[in-house]
């Protein structure tokens, strides 16, 4: 059965597809970390960027914030009506700004002008977020307030942050609060564009939050923002997780605006028009890994499944085959293929020697089986014609004698290991008539053979063995007459002997241990030697096949191929 391995193709297209997704890995790993590193030095470089923006923009606002403040300090000291009407104009052309209102010392409050209306009053439980005077205490100069709900108007909630500024004390208002409104300060803060998630919020130099843009969350305590932490960072950017946070001061010294943006937002639109142009070069890859992987097995594989081919050929007929080496581009194949054609060369030479040295080997064993004719069988007969002579039977003796001539007559047949079938049955009439006249005819014998078996080729002294064993150990010593029947026909491209007797029989055991005697036994010695003489010249199919019962006789039967010339089985 062959070994149905991995091809050298295939073997080759793994190794190179697997060095070059190896490869091609490691590439795409240094790559993307390296694009990751140049991608997050972009995405803070323009998170600042985008911070610096909006923080001068804050800054211009709140320039204009103080500048407001100073006009309203001026119109302070106007007269009641004249102040009406400038608020009046003032809070039309200013809707980022919810209310002016003024306090006296005590943080009562003196005015209030809003777009809303008059104010009702302070919230329920008296804290006015608009002004605080504990502040105010430590920041006399005024400070901006955090975000908080004014609570001034009938049904109007507005989100602001407060601007509070000092007045002069000789006009009886000591505060004066701008009420500005978050909408408009987020127009300025939320709109930063740094990404879809990303959001900038403003805090003062402790890291109180002023502005977030996702206030009303931080107060459900549904989100937080480590601003303590942020507020000890220098201005700038940094990258912590996945998170980049830009820090900048604001020009007044008090606010600092941060940026917070998301790295992956940034790496994400990124990563994916990289791995689309990785994805297209790792198929080209394949692909020149693919015809490099064809190429090669042209040059490669094809030579070794040629060479592979030559081999099976030669293992089916190692007589006829005949290889001359192609010419290969590859040494190392080259030399492999010759090589082989060498091998094959000795293998055939070494096959030729083998056969020669077993036709040396038949001869050997034919002559051996001749010269194994017990001499005892020559030695009776000449006594037997001997005592014929002595009793005036000269008929018979003269008949015994010309039987003996021919028997060594065929069995020396000129050196032939091979005779015609005609004769080897000549000869086993002559042993038969030789050894009923020395058994004084205590069996009987019959030979019938098909006409067209008769000059077909057989090797000499098949027959004789066989019969010796049947007289010997089958018929010699019945009480009954024994009888030896010789028969040849034809089976499709075989001839078949059958000796049949109706002697003493043998056992399975016996029959065994006839088969397998070796050269140094003496009975049934001829047997053996015949079929491996027949399995030899011809072939494990052919030999002697032993059927036999106990006082029921024995037959066996010897199968041979049909053989015309001698030299067609000598040349094998």
């Amino acid at each position: 059965m062959k070994n149905r391995g991995i091809h050298m193709s295939t073997l080759l297209t793994i190794s190179n597809l697997a060095i070059v997704l190896l490869v091609l890995s490691g590439a795409v790993f240094l790559f993307a970390r390296t694009y990751q590193q140049q991608l997050t030095g972009t995405a803070r470089t323009n998170s600042l960027r985008t911070v610096t923006q909006v923080s001068s923009t804050v800054d211009d606002y709140l320039a204009e914030i103080n500048a407001v403040m100073r006009t309203l300090e001026e119109e302070m000291s106007d007269p009641e009506k004249q102040r009406s009407d400038f608020f009046d104009v003032f809070l039309r052309t200013r809707p980022d700004v919810v209310a002016v209102s003024t306090y006296d010392p005590a943080g009562n409050l003196s005015h209030c002008y809003s777009r809303f209306g008059p104010p009702t009053g302070t919230r329920s439980d008296g804290i006015n977020l608009s002004l605080d005077l504990q502040r105010l205490l430590s920041e006399p100069d005024g400070y901006v307030s955090a975000p908080h709900v004014v609570t001034f108007f009938q049904d109007v909630y507005p989100w602001v942050i407060t601007v509070v500024s000092p007045l002069a004390e000789e006009s009886g208002e000591h505060w004066i609060a701008l009420d500005i409104s978050c909408s408009d300060i987020s127009y300025y803060i939320s709109d930063s564009g740094i990404g879809r998630r990303g959001y900038c919020y403003l805090m003062d130099t402790d890291g109180n939050i002023v502005y977030h843009p996702q206030q009303q969350l931080i107060y459900s305590d549904l989100k937080t923002e480590d601003s303590t932490r942020i507020a000890t960072l220098e201005d700038g950017s940094y990258v912590e997780g996945m998170v980049i946070y830009a820090v900048k001061t604001l020009s007044n010294g008090q606010w600092r605006l941060v940026g917070v943006s998301f790295l992956q937002e940034f790496l994400a639109e990124s990563l994916r028009q990289l791995g689309t142009i990785l994805l297209i070069l790792a198929a080209l890859v394949l692909l020149a890994a693919l015809l490099i992987s064809a190429v090669m097995s042209t040059v490669l594989s094809r030579p070794l499944r040629d060479l592979e081919h030559a081999m099976e050929q030669f293992e089916d007929d190692a007589d006829r085959f005949n290889y001359e080496p192609p010419k290969i581009a590859v040494r190392e194949i080259h030399h492999l293929s010759v090589s082989f054609r060498d091998l094959v060369l000795k293998v055939q030479q070494l096959m030729k020697t083998v056969r020669e040295e077993e036709i040396d080997l038949r001869k050997t064993e034919l002559r051996a089986l001749q010269a194994q004719i017990n001499p005892h069988f020559l030695y009776n007969t000449l006594d037997s014609i001997s005592w014929m002579c002595e009793q005036g039977k000269n008929a018979e003796a003269v008949e015994m004698v010309n039987a003996l001539a021919r028997l060594f007559r065929i069995s020396i047949s000129r050196g032939h290991e091979l005779i015609p079938i005609r004769s080897e049955l000549q000869h086993a009439e002559s042993y038969l008539e030789i050894q009923a006249h020395r058994y004084k005819n205590q069996f009987t014998w019959s030979i019938h053979a098909e006409e067209a078996c008769l000059d077909y080729l057989c090797h000499k002294i098949t027959l004789q063995p066989i019969i010796e064993n049947a007289i010997y150990h089958g018929i010699n010593g019945l009480v009954d007459d024994g009888e030896i029947l010789v028969s040849v026909r034809e089976d499709g491209a075989d001839i078949l002997f059958t000796v049949t007797d109706n002697g003493s029989g043998m056992t399975e055991e016996q029959i065994s241990a006839i088969m397998q005697k070796d050269h140094s036994d003496r009975a049934g010695i001829g047997i053996k030697n015949v079929n491996d003489r027949l399995t030899i010249y011809f072939g494990p199919a052919y030999g002697i096949q032993i059927d036999s019962e106990p006082d029921r006789g024995t037959s066996v039967l010897i199968r041979m191929p049909k053989v015309r010339e001698e030299t067609d089985y000598e040349k094998k």
